[in-house]
């Protein structure tokens, strides 16, 4: 009886989650209709979640894309097939480690950072002070985070890719010594244009989930400095989590409408 009740609480809890979550974006959707668009707070968040991501993002990429490339040739050696190594890369990057890391990597710095912030204006009170002066905090705190965001986590993916497959260039070419020509003729082959297409799909969900955690984390802080705390790493870790599950579903999708190889026929 003792498991099954704290079975039973934690699904209370969980679908609880869920239900605030689900009325926190139904919040942010009336705001996108019908709220007053702050511009200002729009473009602040492009730089910090657009701008100040691209170091790690790019880093993040490069290197995931030559140690992709590196155990991809180091197999295909054994068989002479190392000018596949390529499309292993091009493939994966773009429908799975690029969306995934950039994704991940945004959980940490910007997720957590949403929380904090958020969360320390809701125990100073400063939320309570934006309501007592006619500002909605969804409309100044939550819309232009969304927004900013949309907007800047599929540029962030594309230089995840881009960067992981010239570095994968670069250790097939030029440490593998794999024919370039060979090479680049492989990956124009065997990709195309729906795999973009994944990969921003993905980031797009990815980076809603990532904005709508995090700041229902800070929006809901309490207790201080130990909240605080406290949200900031359920943040990080429940965005990396959602994260993780919804790229399983979404890869069981995307097959389904965008089979591997559609650019072979």
């Amino acid at each position: 009886m003792v498991y099954f009740r704290l079975l039973g609480r934690l699904a209370l809890r969980f679908f609880l989650y869920l239900g605030e979550l689900a009325g926190l974006i139904g919040q942010v959707c009336e705001s996108l209709l019908r709220g007053r668009k702050r511009w200002r707070q729009f473009f602040e968040q492009i730089v910090e979640i657009g701008y100040r991501s691209q170091a790690v993002v790019v880093i993040t990429g490069g290197f995931t894309g030559a140690v992709l490339a590196a155990q991809a040739l180091f197999q295909f050696a054994l068989v002479d097939m190392e000018t596949m190594g390529g499309v292993i890369v091009s493939i994966g990057m773009m429908r799975e480690l690029g969306p995934t890391i950039t994704g991940l990597m945004l959980a940490g710095r910007v997720g957590s950072s949403m929380a904090a912030e958020i969360g320390t204006m809701k125990v100073t009170e400063q939320i309570d002070a934006l309501r007592s002066m006619g500002v909605h905090p969804i409309d100044y705190l939550v819309t232009p985070r969304l927004l900013a965001m949309c907007v800047s986590i599929p540029l962030l993916i594309a230089q995840s890719i881009a960067f992981g497959i010239i570095a994968s260039y670069m250790v097939g070419v030029h440490l593998f010594k794999v024919p370039g020509t060979y090479w680049n003729f492989n990956v124009e082959r065997f990709t195309d244009g729906t795999d973009i297409a994944i990969a921003m799909m993905k980031g797009f969900v990815f980076g809603l989930l990532i904005v709508i955690i995090s700041c229902h984390q800070g929006l809901r802080a309490r207790n201080g400095a130990v909240g605080v705390g406290r949200g900031t790493t359920d943040a990080m870790v429940f965005s990396s989590l959602a994260i993780l599950i919804f790229n399983l579903l979404l890869t069981m999708l995307m097959q389904l409408i965008f089979p591997v190889g559609m650019a072979m026929t």
